[in-house]
């Protein structure tokens, strides 16, 4: 079951073949012109200027073949050759009972799925999550859904940061807080042989009793800014880090305590924006892999000496960029940079732990394609990292993508902030959602029947969707403002409005079944209905865009086109007040079928409608 577009340009391309031109000249769209039809081919022009012809008579030749075709109800030539075409009313109804009796409300599955896994979010152990792993999260999920729903084999990983620096300044912050976790850690170097579960556990408790998240969150950004004006301790914490890695027993037991507090609150976080994951697999997970792939590398002669580290050098011959040095001197150094592997310390670094991961994910699942949904800014991180893996045989070219996406920003035009300066953590953040829409439910009047459980419920939802939809709705790659008041709005291009409507087209299908109004086959008279049919068509190729190009904002656009097109169809062709039984049967078709279509778009974007406002 193709759509219009997909099924028309077919049509045109046999055309053109039949004309004695390349069948690629047939490509269809929608009409810039709407008012004039409902689909163009601009081919004729091209394929003019190839075979050195005038494009007008290239046209006629198309158009006369394409006259036969028994779903156009006029096809016509503009201008210096442009194809402008009609669909007929009785084509456009065809079209859309189909699309009323598909469950996928007119989208194809791929022909040909994959296999894919999608990294996302990666929040890190210790540290809570803040504005800026907003983007990360919920495109990360909604590419998941997505690719997902067009019938890959989809994986989600969440890909926690508990591996790094980061532990090591924890352990040794605590062991300088707290004398007793000291005391035990210095006696905890290696597991005593006598050493049992239960005396484990009596460990895990006293690491529970004397640890919490509030502590990390207070320990953890003291250590990291300490580092910086303190070499001794950045030492020491390099030092317990490289040891921890060794696996130095009562440094385990504690890193293990900071995951399981942490995943905690992560997953509260993650449940809260509708956000969920197949895979929690953390950078420590690879650890066991990293020295026999530091002597894999090695044996391929790939890893090189450089300064007392390890290094693996991406770069082609002759890729370089321009340098200033300090002095001033601009020098041609090798580009993208070398992925460092071993640190002068012996520590595996970032990018090993991400070759590493390349490396498990390979043998765990095999993905024909991995997707980084990962901060723009991360871009040269990753070219070394693939590119060190396609020399390693560790993937095949072009089977690994960073899904960049800009920045949230202030009016300001910078990276969000509080107003007092610091970053926002995102569970405040989704607060003030939830917030900012209860306040726009009661200003417009909306669930004032609801009990107060279902109110908050419905505030959620709305405060989610405003949240989510400003982001979608920019293609990743752009940076956006943030603004709560416009975003929580029940009109414009809003998640609120789309919620609205939504639930507005579930009122009228209640009503219909109150009064025992049946739905029956679509019959398309009205302007109205043809356009509202138009847009249900063009599902398809909204996902197939969003699809191919990463990017959810293509789903974004359809859901927000179809929510107006509907409320113009519902203000121009009346649906329970109509006095003719198969219009309204008909019509009710067109609702239940763009109800289906906006739940299954928004579900796509992660965004969840109630059932009444």
């Amino acid at each position: 079951m193709s759509d219009l577009k997909r099924s028309l340009s077919e049509a045109a391309a046999a055309a053109f073949q039949a004309a004695g031109l390349p069948p690629e000249f047939g490509r269809v769209t929608a009409s810039d012109r709407p008012d004039l039809a409902d689909f163009q081919c601009n081919g004729a022009l091209a394929a003019a200027k190839s075979a050195k012809r005038n494009p007008r008579e290239i046209a006629v030749q198309v158009v006369d073949i394409l006259k036969t075709d028994p779903r156009l109800a006029s096809v016509e030539i503009a201008g210096v050759g442009f194809i402008n075409m009609r669909v007929s009313s009785d084509a456009l109804a065809a079209r859309a009972n189909e699309i009323a009796a598909d469950p996928r409300a007119g989208a194809e599955p791929l022909p040909n799925p994959r296999r894919v896994l999608v990294d996302y979010a990666g929040p890190n152990v210790a540290k809570p999550m803040h504005v800026g792993h907003l983007r990360a999260s919920i495109i990360g999920e909604s590419v998941k859904r997505l690719y997902r729903f067009r019938g890959d084999d989809v994986v989600g990983d969440a890909h926690f940061g508990d591996w790094g620096f980061q532990m090591g300044l924890l352990i040794s912050a605590i062991m300088e807080e707290d004398a007793f976790i000291r005391a035990l850690l210095e006696r905890l170097v290696e597991a005593p042989r006598d050493f049992s579960k239960a005396d484990e556990d009596k460990v895990m408790a006293e690491f529970a009793q004397r640890v919490t998240l509030a502590d990390l969150d207070r320990i953890y950004p003291a250590a990291s800014a300490r580092q910086k004006e303190d070499a001794e301790f950045k030492e020491r914490a390099r030092k317990a880090t490289a040891e921890l890695q060794n696996g130095r027993f009562g440094y385990r037991l504690l890193w293990r305590h900071f995951v399981n507090i942490s995943r905690v609150a992560l997953e509260r976080e993650f449940h809260a924006l509708g956000v969920d994951f197949d895979l929690w697999k953390g950078e420590s997970d690879v650890q066991d892999l990293i020295a026999p792939m530091v002597r894999q590398l090695e044996d391929k002669g790939l890893l090189v000496d450089d300064q007392g580290a390890r290094i693996v050098r991406v770069a082609r011959p002759g890729e370089t960029k321009k340098k200033k040095l300090a002095d001033g001197t601009v020098v041609e150094v090798e580009s993208p940079d070398p992925l460092l592997v071993v640190s002068s310390e012996g520590s595996a670094m970032y990018g090993t732990t991400d070759l590493a991961t390349i490396l498990d994910r390979r043998k765990s699942f095999d993905p024909h394609l991995i997707l980084y949904a990962v901060d723009q800014r991360q871009a040269d991180h990753f070219e070394q990292v693939f590119r060190a893996a396609y020399l390693a045989g560790y993937a095949t070219p072009g089977g690994l993508e960073h899904i960049g996406f800009g920045t949230m920003n202030g009016q300001d035009g910078k990276p969000f902030k509080t107003r007092a300066g610091g970053v926002l953590k995102l569970h405040d953040l989704i607060e003030m959602a939830r917030e900012k829409a209860r306040e726009r439910l009661r200003e417009a009047g909306l669930g004032a029947e609801l009990s107060d459980e279902a109110f908050e419920d419905t505030a959620h939802k709305v405060g989610i969707a405003a949240l989510k939809f400003a982001d979608l709705q920019n293609f990743r790659g752009t940076s956006y403002v943030f603004d709560l008041d416009r975003f929580t709005s029940f009109e414009g291009k809003t998640g609120p409005y789309l919620l609205y409507q939504s639930v507005r087209i579930k009122s009228i299908l209640r009503k219909a079944a109150e009064q025992k109004a049946v739905s029956g086959p679509v019959v398309v008279a009205e302007p109205a209905e043809r356009d509202l049919t138009l847009l249900l068509d063009a599902f398809e190729g909204a996902l197939s865009e969003a699809y191919d190009k990463k990017a959810p904002n293509f789903i974004a656009e359809h859901a927000y086109k179809l929510a107006q097109t509907f409320s113009k169809f519902y203000a121009a062709c009346p649906i329970l007040s109509a006095d003719d039984e198969a219009v309204r049967a008909s019509r009710l078709t067109l609702a239940e079928t763009t109800l289906k279509q906006l739940e299954l778009a928004l579900n796509l974007l992660g965004i969840e409608a109630p059932e009444r406002m």
